[in-house]
């Protein structure tokens, strides 16, 4: 091998290599990218769970006293749900979170990564539900 061909294969090495290099920073500022996101979202996540267990603990309470009072039975399905403010209001109230999307702002974080699963799986890549990017093993081919 001369010097010629030394030079050239020391050019097609540090080529690839800076084509690898750049690939890597791509990824890496992808990956950081992501898990900033999904970070972010964590917080309004907590709050809206939070909201939806208040909401349905409250609701669950006040449909057991509903159910357990005998003036239920006695009287119309209206008049019963005026007579119990608690369980009418919080009832109203779960609906209308869920007609917000309030089970879409729960689960976000998790479809944003299951998404980003999707897309990566064509490359054999994958992400974990904090966006950690996850690298596939190749299957051999022999």
């Amino acid at each position: 091998m001369n010097s010629l061909e030394q030079a050239e294969a020391a050019r097609i090495v540090f080529l690839n290599s800076a084509v690898v290099s750049g690939n890597c920073r791509d990824l890496k500022a992808f990956e950081r990218r992501l898990t900033e996101y999904i970070h972010c979202l964590q917080p309004a996540t907590g709050r809206w769970r939070m909201l939806l267990i208040v909401v349905s603990v409250c609701t669950a309470t006040g449909a057991w006293n509903w159910l357990i009072d005998p003036e239920t039975q006695k009287v119309s399905f209206f008049t019963s749900l005026w007579n119990h403010p608690f369980f009418t209001i919080s009832c109203i109230t779960l609906i209308g979170l869920f007609f917000a999307g309030i089970h879409k702002r729960v689960v976000a974080p998790s479809i944003i990564a299951a998404r980003c699963r999707t897309v990566l799986a064509e490359y054999n890549m994958s992400c974990d539900d904090t966006g950690k990017l996850i690298l596939k093993p190749r299957p051999h081919v022999q």
